[in-house]
């Protein structure tokens, strides 16, 4: 492919750089749009063509729309890299990838996320609850990478993609990794990928 996915997003949001990190995995040619969200150009009329509900992150791939993160690296796996261990074809093997694509959508947003989103944007999420949820969360992840390199199968999967940005970035939202050394392990397993991209960082408060 010639021309770039265009790449609609906010750049400290973890669901956006979920799409950036698997664009760049890919070795996809992409341009960033940075929306000016707090003037609420997401939620413009003519943004609405591309996100019909105003999120982001969203792609233009010469014409296709599509928006949700987790979507996003459905589509590119399977359009760019199809017949890669991304998305494996064996029945059990990607039902293990849905399951930390749900756990994605779920436990990280509601644990690790949440407490970013307080900490970050300044939004009204119950920090405490959130911090306990990661934790709980990252312990249960701890004792599941004991003696394996990825969330899904033996090779990094979209599920490892999903997984990344807001466990990698959890000390931002005032939730400690030191007590987890296979997540720590496995975030460093993500970042030496080749083509691995950051995200924008923010500072880090005082740790829970």
């Amino acid at each position: 492919m010639t021309t770039p996915i265009k790449l609609y997003r906010t750049p400290k949001s973890g669901h956006c750089h979920r799409a950036e990190l698997m664009l760049a995995l890919l070795g996809l040619p992409y341009e960033t749009i940075d929306m000016d969200m707090a003037n609420g150009a997401h939620k413009s009329e003519e943004f609405r063509k591309i996100s019909p509900f105003g999120l982001v992150p969203a792609i233009d791939d010469s014409g296709y729309t599509l928006a949700d993160s987790n979507a996003i690296l459905t589509y590119l796996v399977q359009t760019y890299a199809n017949g890669s261990d991304w998305i494996p074809a064996d029945p059990k093997e990607a039902a293990e990838v849905q399951r930390w694509l749900t756990i994605a959508a779920d436990n990280i947003y509601s644990g690790p996320c949440a407490a970013r989103l307080v900490k970050v944007f300044g939004t009204s999420h119950d920090h405490g609850a959130a911090v306990a949820k990661a934790h709980d969360l990252f312990k249960t992840m701890d004792a599941h990478l004991e003696g394996r390199d990825w969330l899904a199968t033996d090779t990094i999967t979209i599920a490892d993609v999903a997984g990344y940005s807001y466990v990698a970035h959890a000390p931002e939202g005032g939730v400690d990794l030191a007590p987890y050394p296979n997540v720590r392990a496995w975030i460093a397993r993500v970042e030496a990928q080749p083509g691995f991209v950051g995200m924008a960082t923010s500072p880090i408060p005082e740790l829970a």
